[in-house]
């Protein structure tokens, strides 16, 4: 299946790195959170892309014209440095769809830029191109194609450290705990859509608002709720805890480097009452 992926945002939330390179461009480890995610689907077999470009739109595509395969592969060095026999490849068998979606839009106006790409085909993946995940994706799929609905995504409880309060009466605190312990689950944006999508986007309108909401009238839309590894790399922090677990080579999302068994996985579903981060930046 080809895979959207969201690339136009301005991430303000990590102006430390977007106000130079745009948020999926923000490296952990020697490579972009793009690159990371990429690999992901792929390993997944999932190589045929479309990227929905916008603000510094320039950078991404500079950054795959002048794709350095040494920099992640084994190679051999010879005669001086003037043979270079890589070992492995990373991209080879990628096929990339540069599409510019627009500077202020928003992802649904991207997702429709990109109809003509998606073209015929009865699904697809799309992405928000800032969480990491070690999502058993096939299974994912495979339980999207048993329900039959238009759309998924990924439901994930929440890794910001504030509380959640309950109240009653008005201003009575009836309860408070962690968000990460409550029963709070957003939108983790891992998409799964059919192209009746397009039908469901007018002009103008946010993929998780309107869109979405049309989807639960007519019970179009699921969700899978993932216990297992996800991170959206929103904050400088959040850098820093992904930056440290590839450094460790303990990046659980890197699935390519683990045993390729079958993962331990039990969806649960719900018939969306919308949990969802809406549109990320």
């Amino acid at each position: 299946m080809k895979v959207v992926l969201f690339c136009g945002g301005f991430g303000t939330r990590l102006r430390e790195y977007s106000e130079s390179i745009p948020k999926p461009m923000v490296e952990i480890g020697y490579r972009p959170i793009l690159w990371h995610l990429m690999k992901y689907y792929a390993y997944h077999g999932h190589k045929e892309f479309i990227l929905c470009l916008g603000y510094k739109a320039d950078v991404v595509k500079k950054y795959f014209l002048h794709y350095d395969e040494c920099i992640s592969n084994d190679f051999v060095l010879a005669n001086g440095g003037q043979s270079v026999q890589l070992l492995n490849s990373d991209i080879s068998d990628w096929k990339i769809t540069f599409a510019d979606t627009g500077l202020n839009s928003n992802i649904g106006q991207r997702l429709r830029a990109v109809e003509k790409y998606v073209g015929d085909d009865e699904m697809f993946l799309a992405n928000y191109a800032d969480g990491l995940t070690d999502l058993n994706l096939p299974r994912y799929i495979d339980e999207f194609v048993k329900k039959d609905k238009v759309a998924s995504f990924l439901s994930v409880k929440p890794t910001q450290s504030f509380h959640v309060v309950v109240l009653r009466n008005g201003d009575e605190v009836a309860g408070i705990q962690h968000i990460g312990e409550s029963d709070t689950w957003i939108n983790g944006g891992y998409f799964i859509l059919r192209k009746e999508i397009f039908s469901y986007i007018k002009d103008g309108e946010e993929l998780v608002n309107e869109p979405f909401r049309r989807l639960i009238e007519k019970n179009q839309l699921m969700t899978i709720r993932h216990k297992g590894f996800w991170v959206a790399m929103d904050t400088f922090k959040d850098k820093q805890y992904l930056d440290d677990l590839f450094s460790k080579d303990k990046a659980p999302w890197q699935l390519w480097k683990t045993d390729p068994s079958p993962m331990s996985w039990t969806p649960d579903y719900a018939t969306a009452a919308l949990a969802s981060n809406s549109a990320r930046d």
